[in-house]
């Protein structure tokens, strides 16, 4: 889905990525990748094919839009480094025309130097851009002029149907001063969230981005 805001295009993707197309920036939020190795070496069973989704997931998102730039909006890993990050470096390594960039979140705890040699620059602050500022977390008090694009919250809208019965969907939530993106690690879960009425929300359901009233 294409939509206009703040005389910007962007097109929401249902893998959970906004594509900037004035800036060629396509921004993500919370991959948590890494998360399904640690489960497993904890005695967990997680299936294996969960980490392979996420980096299909990515290269199909990469691929669709040739992008300049990846954002990526904090927790890009789940926590301390393991197997995963030699298969990040490699895929990283696949797109030698691409900065990637990493607005760091609450669970990315890995050396910042190790980023280094992947040429990946790291914000510890919010990143701005023309008319937007980029966080991991909800800004509680949004610059003037500026519209804050961040994660964290791995948001879902509960939809009720006649029947009283319900489901829970990943997704992108425009509020008057902010928009949080879904998760896009696939290992994630929903947090629900609370829309008003001069919201925007649009669901994502069934490889389609869909805008529902609130």
């Amino acid at each position: 889905m294409i939509i206009q805001h703040q005389e910007q295009t962007l097109h929401l993707h249902p893998l959970r990525g906004i594509y900037w197309e004035e800036q060629d920036i396509l921004f993500v939020a919370d991959l948590h990748l890494g998360k399904a190795t640690h489960f497993r070496l904890a005695g967990i069973s997680v299936p294996s094919d969960i980490m392979d989704d996420n980096f299909s997931n990515l290269n199909t998102i990469i691929e669709t839009y040739h992008p300049s730039r990846v954002l990526f909006l904090g927790d890009l890993f789940h926590s301390s480094i393991n197997s995963t990050w030699d298969i990040f470096s490699m895929f990283v390594a696949n797109y030698p025309d691409i900065t990637f960039e990493l607005v760091q979140g609450n669970h990315d705890i890995i050396d910042t130097q190790l980023f280094d040699p992947l040429n990946i620059p790291i914000y510890t602050e919010p990143l701005v851009i023309g008319p937007y500022i980029f966080s991991h977390y909800p800004l509680l008090d949004t610059p003037e002029n500026l519209y804050n694009f961040h994660g964290h919250i791995h948001p879902g809208i509960q939809l009720i149907g006649k029947g009283k019965q319900y489901i829970k969907l990943p997704c992108f939530h425009f509020g008057t001063q902010c928009c949080v993106l879904p998760a896009f690690g696939k290992f994630t879960g929903l947090a629900k969230v609370v829309a008003q009425k001069t919201d925007a929300v649009y669901v994502i359901a069934e490889g389609q981005v869909i805008e529902v009233k609130i």
